[in-house]
């Protein structure tokens, strides 16, 4: 019961940190982007926290950005 409290805790806190950094800290991205990362955060949060973490803060890997 308790170690489902807590890994629940965890995901509420991962989501909110990458709904955070996707709309505050992450202005670079694109429209598209914000949308997949919050999309995903919602219901893979802690995946998604490590996932976005190690590769999705960085601009270059945005796959909605048009090329020019």
């Amino acid at each position: 019961m308790a170690f489902g409290t807590i890994l629940g805790a965890i995901a509420v806190v991962a989501a909110i940190w990458i709904i955070y950094d996707v709309i505050v800290n992450n202005k670079g991205l694109s429209d598209g982007m914000k949308i997949f990362w919050i999309v995903f955060a919602v219901f893979f949060s802690i995946i998604t926290a490590v996932i976005y973490y190690l590769v999705g803060r960085n601009q270059k890997n945005d796959l909605f950005r048009r090329k020019k």
